[in-house]
This record gives structure tokens, C-alpha cells and sequence, in this order.
């Protein structure tokens, strides 16, 4: 095990180039140390700018409470939840969740270069110690943050950044360090062919969704425009207010997607928004908000996307399915039932994929009505998905893969 998670240019025995020998590595512990530092500093002066730019254009409050608001808006971000006065806010801005994700990504991969970690056992505690210094990094946010009418729960401060350091953080650790080069070619074609598939099959089902959601937001513009006048905002108070819409973009996206699986999601309690029906009511004047239908029922043309989508996904999964399985050397030993048995898995696996990120998407957003938002039916959502995406991929692989040419039609046609 300790071989095949070794770097690149020092595999299989090999020794390693005098290049990567003679670049000069830090102590694992010190590359934690600076890269989730890095990582942290940046999150958080991205908040404090935007928070401060609100600032900027209120005519009330100071610049330590803008401060300690975008330190509330990583926190939350973190899935870390605030309760101010009476209400709690825990629904995660998934774009900014995104982009701390992306920044430690980016921070894995510096902290692998840098360390020169190539062993299984070092890799491991490079992981673990990034992680538990980011954690630690939230839960001295948690701690300076929480006063007086504004409080943050500590431990749920500390995991939200843990987690999410450990699996943006590993992922790259893995790539820099050529780990995962070395697992994908130890893992069965079969399997290692449904991770790109599902991937793809995820994609697709968001695009879809982002194009629904935008030809939506065209068709009610007159409602955007409203809204934009109601909250007479001013420059920069839109420019605040077009960063909160583009940070929860993800969030609408994925409730979309909700909507399209069948069991809908919420906007507060009580509410529906499902194609079975629609009963929401008044809402606050966000612009993303302006998709929402009216209360009623649901056009027939969203009806019938809500089957539509999981099929065109899976067909895609299906596809690269079959052409990464075309690929491979054995591949004419390969039947049409293991081609679909492998976009079912594709298809699974994308239904797993999908429930993490629908779970992730919800949460309280204030008191009151506002408790509520996000799926309730994650379960539901992710398993009409995966079954509508499993039967598409298994019925385009098989028929792909059965109307390949054989192989004397192939040199006949030649």
C-alpha cells in the first residue's frame, strides 16, 4: 500500500528524479500549518470585504459588527449554525461554500508539494493535521465571533471546517501527490469507468436544472424588476445584494432539481413548491426568488421534465459508460448486460452524489415561517433521481454497446 500511494517519479521502486529530490520540502506538520492558514485567511477576508462594502453603503451600524457579519457568513457557510436574537440561520450559501472548498483544494495540493509527502502513513497524517488545523481555525472564529445577541456553537463550528478541509483537503492531497493516479489503476475497470459516468450524469442534471431555472427567472423578469425597486438598494448596496444572490445560486439550483425528482422543497414552513402543486405565499423580496410559481398548479411542460431529466442524465452516464469500457483491451469480452449493469452503478452512484448535495442545501434562515427551508424529501428526491438516471444509463449502454460492429465486420469494412 505504501508503494502504490507513492509520488510520481518515485513508483515501483524507482528513484526519484534529481529535480524532485534536490526541491526543497517542509516538516508535514508546517505545511498544514501554512496551507490551511492560507486557506482560512482567505475565506475570511473575502466575507469581511463584502460585509464591509455593506457596510460602506448602511447609514447605520459600526465596521466591527460588518466584521463579525461576514465572520457569521463563513461560519454559516461551514454548515456552522448562527442564531441571532430568536432566529437561526444554517442555510449554507453553497457558492461560497464552493469557493472555500475550491481554495482548499488548492491548499491540499500546496501543502503535498510543499511537505514532499509520498508515503501511505504521511499522506494520512498531512490529511488529518490540515484538517484539524482549519477546524481549530473555525472554532477560534466560533469563539471571537459569538457576542452578546449573535451566538455560534463552537463544536458545530469546528466540525463543519474539519469536514470540509478533510475531503476538499484530501482530494488535493491525492492528486498532487499522484495517490490517486495509483488507486484509479488498482481499482477494476469496471468500477473505475462508473465514477467519471456519474460525474457526468450529476453535471448534466445540474445544466439542465441551471436552464430551466434561467428561463424561468426570463419569463417572471417583470417580478425582478419589482422587487429591485421595492428595495431601492443603491450601488452598493446591489452590488451586496448581487454577491448574496450569486452565493446562493447553488442552493436555487439544487432546489430545482428537487422540484424536477418530484418531491419539491420548501420556503419556509408549511410551504410547498412540488409539481403536484405550489402553496408558498408571500416571499421575501429576493430576485432569485422570482422563479418560484405562482400558488396553483404547475405547468404540464415542468410535469413532464420532472421524467425527462433523469433519463437524459443517465443516457449520458450510459455513453461514457460504454465508450471508456470500448477502450479498454478486453473490452470485446465485454456483454451488453455488463456495459448496463455498469450504468446502473454509474446511476447509484450519482443518486448518492445528489443527496449529499440536496442535504446539504437546507436549514433554517430565521425565526418563524423562515425555519424551514430547503428539501425535507432528500431520500425520496435522491432515490426517484438515481432510478430514473439507472434506467436510462442501463437501457443506452446496452443498446450502444450491442450495436458496436463485430470484429469481421469491422476488418470487412476496412
Amino acid at each position: 500500500m505504501t508503494d502504490m500511494l507513492s509520488r510520481p517519479g518515485a513508483r515501483d521502486g524507482e528513484t526519484p528524479t534529481s529535480e524532485i529530490a534536490a526541491a526543497p520540502t517542509k516538516p508535514l506538520l508546517v505545511s498544514a500549518v501554512i496551507s490551511a492558514g492560507a486557506c482560512l485567511l482567505t475565506g475570511l477576508l473575502t466575507c469581511a470585504a463584502v460585509a464591509v462594502i455593506g457596510w460602506l453603503g448602511a447609514t447605520f451600524g459600526g465596521a466591527s459588527g460588518a466584521v463579525r457579519a461576514g465572520a457569521g457568513a463563513w461560519l454559516v457557510a461551514h454548515k456552522a449554525g448562527v442564531t441571532i436574537g430568536t432566529g437561526r440561520i444554517s442555510v449554507a450559501p453553497l457558492g461560497l461554500t464552493l469557493f472555500f472548498a475550491w481554495c482548499l483544494y488548492r491548499g491540499g495540493k500546496s501543502a503535498a508539494r510543499s511537505s514532499g509527502a509520498d508515503r501511505t502513513r504521511d499522506l494520512i497524517a498531512l490529511t488529518l493535521g490540515f484538517a484539524v488545523v482549519y477546524g481549530l481555525g473555525g472554532l477560534v472564529v466560533a469563539l471571537l465571533t459569538a457576542d452578546g445577541a449573535l451566538k455560534v456553537s463552537a463544536l458545530s463550528a469546528f466540525l463543519g471546517a474539519f469536514s470540509l478541509a478533510l475531503v476538499a483537503g484530501l482530494a488535493g492531497i491525492v492528486v498532487e501527490s499522484g495517490a490517486g493516479e495509483d488507486l484509479a489503476d488498482a481499482t477494476p475497470a469496471g468500477l473505475r469507468d462508473t465514477v467519471p459516468a456519474a460525474f457526468a450524469a450529476v453535471l448534466t442534471i445540474v445544466a439542465l436544472a441551471s436552464v430551466l431555472y434561467a428561463v424561468l427567472l426570463a419569463v417572471h423578469f417583470s417580478r425582478i424588476t419589482g422587487m429591485l425597486e421595492l428595495l431601492d438598494a443603491g450601488v452598493i448596496g446591489s452590488v451586496v445584494l448581487f454577491a448574496i444572490c450569486l452565493m446562493l445560486m447553488p442552493n436555487m439550483i439544487l432546489y430545482v432539481i428537487a422540484f424536477l425528482a418530484g418531491p419539491g422543497f420548501q420556503l419556509g414552513t408549511g410551504t410547498t413548491i412540488a409539481p403536484t402543486g405550489v402553496d408558498v405565499g408571500n416571499l421575501p423580496a429576493l430576485p432569485l426568488l422570482a422563479a418560484v410559481p405562482a400558488d396553483g398548479s404547475t405547468p404540464t411542460y415542468l410535469l413532464a421534465l420532472t421524467a425527462l431529466v433523469p433519463l437524459v442524465a443517465g443516457a449520458v452516464a450510459g455513453f461514457v459508460v460504454v465508450r471508456r469500457g470500448l477502450a479498454e483491451r478486453d473490452a470485446d469480452a465485454l456483454g451488453w448486460d455488463a456495459f448496463a449493469l455498469r450504468g446502473a452503478i454509474a446511476a447509484v452512484l450519482a443518486g448518492v452524489i445528489l443527496f449529499a448535495l440536496l442535504a446539504m442545501s437546507g436549514g433554517s434562515a430565521g425565526p418563524g415561517r423562515m425555519s424551514v427551508v430547503g428539501v425535507p424529501g432528500a431520500v425520496p428526491a435522491a432515490g426517484v433521481l438515481a432510478a430514473g438516471m439507472a434506467i436510462g444509463a442501463a437501457i443506452t449502454a446496452a443498446v450502444v454497446s450491442a450495436r458496436r460492429p463485430a470484429d469481421g465486420e469491422a476488418d470487412a469494412e476496412r
